[in-house]
């Protein structure tokens, strides 16, 4: 009896591994001359994004697996994959995708640095997480389309993230050389994410308003950090150079900020302004016309239903692959596989 649980979704039953008494599906076997190559994850959240990278290597010779770290106690994340990635049962034909994170940025600096890039099975972001990609302004207003069935374009989403990261580069530089330097009480990850979020946008003036806003919170920021580390910029320059090295400049800071921070504070507030002020043009555009009545409730109930969540639309976003750091990862790939094969 001991075997027998409810999983709590749905009122399925479990027993000995099978749901509802029913046994499970197995993987459908391989080809004869098919390889499997199996590729481990952070997270259920980052299946999507390596499932859309290991696409373009699918083969009649070549298939992937995208899943999280197979442990029996459940545990993920970064140190799991990397530990299973240096183990003595580490296989060839198992790649190990991670986040970079700050790991990038600090070249071999660090020894986690340096595991990673002496690991030539193990593959990263360059770009700070999969969120980031996920952000990248160019596929954003695709993804309003997606949400709104409205392809006007009302909002300038690449100057606006150029414009945004030039005014968040001064306090990105505090807190990533905090880190460097292994002291992130100077500028903990929660007092960065405060300083850089933005409560509203106003999307007429491509959110202008909402920049000189921010930029005050910035300078304020920085006026209070000057106060209480005095010396700490002395060593800017130099690690200015470092990150120009690794392609971080002021218009691009976006794409190497701390993920999550990036897509819930900056990249929704966004998204969710640009794609209300479309439903509203639309449904005004309906309302103005000719129809009446039942036929008009029709419309406008029609579009309505047609409408989609702008947070599923930017959670499956694969519009990033044009992305410099994206190529980047394709290039590490695709010479680990040209050496296995």
């Amino acid at each position: 009896m001991g075997n027998n649980h409810n999983n709590g979704s749905g009122g399925e039953q479990w027993q000995n591994g099978h749901r509802n008494g029913k046994p499970l599906p197995e993987r459908l076997p391989l080809s004869k001359k098919q390889r499997l190559i199996k590729v481990f994850v952070e997270g259920y959240e980052d299946v999507a994004f390596w499932r859309s990278v290991f696409d373009d290597y699918e083969s009649s010779k070549l298939t992937f697996e995208i899943s999280v770290p197979p442990r029996a106690d459940l545990a993920k994340g970064k140190k799991i994959v990397l530990h299973m990635a240096v183990s003595k049962n580490a296989d060839p034909d198992t790649f190990y995708c991670v986040d970079s994170d700050f790991d990038y940025l600090f070249a071999d600096q660090t020894e986690l640095a340096r595991q990673i890039n002496s690991t030539p099975n193990i593959f990263h972001t360059y770009a700070y997480a999969t969120e980031n990609y996920l952000c990248y302004a160019p596929s954003l207003h695709n993804l309003c389309v997606k949400a709104t069935k409205n392809d006007m374009r009302i909002f300038d989403f690449e100057r606006f993230f150029r414009d945004y990261s030039r005014t968040i580069f001064p306090l990105f530089l505090w807190y990533a050389y905090s880190a460097q330097i292994n002291s992130p009480s100077i500028f903990p990850l929660q007092d960065f994410k405060t300083s850089v979020k933005l409560n509203y946008l106003e999307v007429e003036g491509n959110g202008a308003d909402t920049l000189q806003w921010l930029k005050t919170q910035v300078d304020r920021k920085l006026k209070t950090l000057r106060s209480h580390h005095a010396n700490i910029e002395k060593g800017f320059p130099g690690f200015s150079h470092l990150l120009k090295t690794r392609g971080v400049t002021p218009d691009n800071t976006y794409l190497f900020m701390q993920g999550h921070t990036l897509m819930d504070n900056v990249a929704m507030p966004v998204l969710e302004a640009v794609c209300d002020d479309l439903r509203q043009l639309s449904l005004k555009r309906i309302g103005s016309s000719q129809r009446q009545g039942v036929t008009l409730a029709n419309e406008q109930s029609n579009y309505n239903n047609a409408m989609q969540d702008i947070r599923n639309a930017l959670l499956f976003n694969e519009n990033y692959k044009g992305c410099y750091l994206y190529s980047k990862v394709k290039k590490d790939i695709e010479s680990y596989l040209s050496m296995i094969k």
